[in-house]
């Protein structure tokens, strides 16, 4: 328990990137259009990147000072930076923006016609995840978290409790979710369980007729773990539109997050679809091939 710690208490009052927006569509064909432009489509960013190292190519090494402070800060430049999906994912992946912080909670069904879903990254309102089950005709049959930060913590013992799903979570972070409150910010209480289902990675679960495949991505927590399903990727805190995962908290590290994404990006397509803990959809290959954290891969 002494690797985590409590968390930082400083929330950024900006919210996330809406995709429901129609207008990051109409980027989204002028990026498609454009896409032979060699120029950046990053915009105004409200951090620094490897772009703006002066030293030789040869001395160049991202520092741990250029990682997003917070890794739910402003990301309304990469609206341009958003490609079409080369080919269409099958699975019916509806988005949520919960929580103080905008923490995505994604329910998962194997189309739009599906009566089961899992559900991923309940981090609150657990009354507002069963409402929209309800209007999607669909009932909850499991409960996968990424990692164990408060954030995507929020809602899984309420939303548990009122459909019988199991908790899927890394053996190695099951505490942060027994002894939630040990690890919230100062006048936070949420409601602590214990998961039903221990993973480690390298597993394969059938639920609700689909397969996910489990992957531990350690780096931005140690127990990280992402699951793949149909060529989506929820992908937690690891990588985002335009950042990564935060490496300044108990627990993470730089070198090892970067290993994680080699490993996905390894591993899958580049129009794998990736559905992050923070803001809009994006794919590995336009990560790879724009995110300002991800240089050290495309050398």
């Amino acid at each position: 328990m002494s690797a985590f710690g409590r968390l930082p208490t400083r929330f950024d009052a900006n919210r996330a990137v809406d995709d429901r927006d129609e207008r990051p569509f109409l980027h989204l064909v002028v990026a498609e259009c454009l896409s032979w432009l060699e120029h950046d489509q990053h915009c105004a960013r409200s951090f620094v990147g490897p772009e703006d190292d002066r030293r030789p190519r040869s001395a160049r090494r991202l520092d741990l000072a250029q990682v997003p402070a917070l890794h739910w800060a402003d990301l309304k430049g990469r609206r341009q930076a958003l490609v079409r999906l080369n080919r269409l994912v099958s699975l019916a992946v509806n988005r949520y923006e919960l929580g103080p912080i905008g923490t995505n909670c994604y329910v998962v069904r194997a189309d739009d016609a599906a009566t089961e879903a899992v559900v991923v990254d309940p981090g609150a309102d657990a009354a507002r995840i069963l409402d929209e089950l309800s209007s999607l005709g669909a009932r909850c049959i499991a409960i996968l978290i990424t990692h164990g930060h408060w954030d995507h913590l929020g809602a899984v013992t309420d939303l548990a409790e009122a459909t019988a799903a199991p908790v899927h979570m890394a053996e190695e972070e099951r505490v942060l979710l027994e002894d939630l409150n040990s690890f919230t910010p100062p006048g936070l209480e949420l409601r602590p369980s214990t998961p039903d289902v221990l993973l480690r990675g390298d597993e394969t679960l059938e639920l609700a007729g689909m397969s996910f495949q489990t992957l531990r991505v350690p780096g931005h927590s140690p127990g990280h773990l992402a699951y793949y399903a149909d060529g989506a990727l929820f992908s937690g805190d690891v990588v985002f539109a335009g950042s990564v995962g935060r490496t300044d908290l108990p627990g993470a590290d730089w070198d090892t997050l970067v290993e994680s994404i080699r490993t996905l990006a390894d591993r899958f397509p580049p129009e794998t679809a990736v559905y992050s803990g923070h803001g809009p959809k994006t794919t590995l290959g336009a990560e790879l091939a724009r995110n300002p954290f991800l240089a050290e891969l495309r050398a």
